[in-house]
């Protein structure tokens, strides 16, 4: 016979359960970015999911009060980046609300289909946006990848417990 283990008290469903709980899944760190009406806009995703191989196409979420929202709700095409460890202070800008996440000592260039691409990234991809799946206050972003280099050296950014860091070996 297995002893049952101790679960403490569970939760009721709620926000700030989901936030406890997902604070204990690392995940790795992605920075999607697109070109706005005003300019380039982006932010920090760690919801980046590979959903298909034949076509090959990935997802994320964004929130729809997000301040990149009212761009990618609309554009064609985005701009997916994987972090390295050497990013987290790149990750903190595109996390932080009103950060000029753009602006120096981010370094960056317009790429294929006019999407900004940051430097120095592990890898990245310009993807064409094929649907935008309402699920409760976000949005799920499915998205089609077209090009992209996944040769940056270096190793992967993580966010756990509500902070970047490195793998450990």
């Amino acid at each position: 016979m297995t002893a049952t283990p101790d679960l403490h008290t569970p939760q009721l469903a709620s926000p700030d359960l989901l936030r406890s709980v997902f604070r204990r899944h690392a995940a790795g760190v992605a920075v999607i970015t697109a070109r706005g009406d005003g300019g380039p806009v982006g932010f920090t995703a760690t919801s980046l999911t590979s959903v298909s191989a034949e076509p090959p196409m990935l997802s994320f979420g964004i929130g729809t009060g997000a301040s990149s929202w009212p761009a990618i709700s609309g554009v064609e095409h985005v701009g997916v980046h994987i972090l390295g460890e050497h990013q987290q202070e790149l990750a903190a800008t595109f996390a932080r609300s009103g950060a000029d996440r753009f602006g120096a000592p981010t370094g960056w260039r317009e790429g294929p289909e006019g999407v900004p691409v940051l430097d120095d990234v592990l890898a990245w991809l310009v993807c064409r946006v094929v649907a935008r799946v309402p699920a409760g206050d976000h949005r799920i972003v499915l998205a089609e990848v077209l090009l992209g280099d996944p040769a940056g050296p270096g190793r992967p950014l993580l966010y756990h417990q509500g902070t970047f860091s490195g793998l450990r070996d």
